[in-house]
């Protein structure tokens, strides 16, 4: 009798102890598991990493994608958010901004005077700028940590080059490419039935006292060819500090007789147009001009024409057709 529970004892320490090989032979499977996905993990955090050519020429990289991102100027701050980005520093706005998702966002500054206690107290990795205007900032910018990004946007082809460089910075390339094919669909729609006989514009940027003619070379300029206008003033010789500008020059205007004149401003624009009216009426020569007898003359929205636009840049397009059509 005692060998039977002998034996049956006996039969009960192998099976415990096939159990618990069992059990750790599991474990390690588990372990190496995890230690595969952690690797794979890994390899996914590492082909996040990416490294872009701004309009400088200058090669950026990044481990990651930037999540921590300030913007200087509204059209950058327009192709994040358009990109399903954010910001935690966006330019600083006298009004209402176009992108409402930003409304809360900590201000910054601008290109032309960036605020640096307040970037580095956000501890962006990226700040993006204008190319030429910030790149005195690099190094006080790559000196609280983060990296600059520097663009322009003097034509609806930059416009839509900010959209594929920040996608790629983003990781966010079929995005670009979807923003720009809209862009591209809408040049079409503004071409498409053209007449040959365009109307002549004289496109005003300024503020009391300070006006400037826009040249074909700047981002409006661009706008205005591409919806069927013609720039009256577009062999003026442009300006040295600011080359898509000229000097308004009062005998050519008279000459060339406009059928639009457009006031742009990055401030109020309405204050704009009442101080450009004045000075027209100092001289009496203006009062014979097509768009002053036709009363066209128009204020543009400072979000789509006294600033880059960004992926509005659709809609600029849409209001100067509309301008053009009524002014023929």
């Amino acid at each position: 009798m005692k060998k039977y529970v002998y034996l049956f004892l006996a039969a009960i320490f192998l099976m415990t102890t096939g159990c618990g090989t069992t059990a750790t032979d599991s474990a390690g499977a588990a372990s190496a598991n995890a230690g595969a996905a952690q690797s794979a993990t890994g390899s996914a955090s590492s082909s996040k990493a990416v490294t872009i050519t701004d309009f400088a020429g200058r090669q950026i990289s990044f481990n990651t994608v930037p999540q921590k991102i300030v913007a200087l100027s509204n059209g950058e701050m327009n192709i994040v958010y358009a990109l399903g980005g954010e910001l935690v520093g966006r330019p600083t706005a006298t009004g209402p901004i176009s992108v409402k998702a930003a409304e809360k966002v900590e201000q910054v500054g601008s290109t032309h005077g960036m605020i640096l206690e307040k970037v580095a107290y956000l501890s962006p990795e990226v700040v993006l700028g204008n190319n030429p205007l910030n790149t005195k900032d690099i190094a006080s910018v790559e000196s609280i940590g983060a990296k600059m990004v520097l663009t322009q946007a003097n034509s609806i082809d930059d416009v839509k080059k900010q959209i594929q460089l920040f996608g790629q910075m983003l990781q966010k390339s079929d995005k670009a490419a979807e923003l720009n094919a809209s862009i591209d669909a809408k040049i079409k729609a503004a071409e498409t039935g053209q007449s040959s006989a365009k109307p002549r514009v004289l496109m005003v940027y300024g503020a009391p006292g300070t006006y400037m003619a826009a040249l074909n070379n700047s981002l409006s300029g661009d706008i205005l060819v591409k919806a069927g206008g013609v720039n009256i003033a577009a062999d003026y010789p442009a300006l040295d500090q600011y080359p898509q500008y000229a000097q308004l020059n009062t005998e050519k205007i008279i000459k060339s007789n406009p059928q639009l004149i457009v006031i742009m401003s990055h401030g109020n624009t309405e204050k704009s147009k009442e101080g450009f009216i004045k000075e027209m009426q100092q001289n009496p020569a203006w009062n014979s001009l097509d768009a002053v007898k036709n009363n066209h003359v128009e204020v543009l929205p400072s979000d789509l024409f006294g600033t880059n636009p960004g992926t509005d840049v659709v809609d600029a397009l849409d209001l100067m057709k509309k301008l053009l059509d009524a002014a023929k």
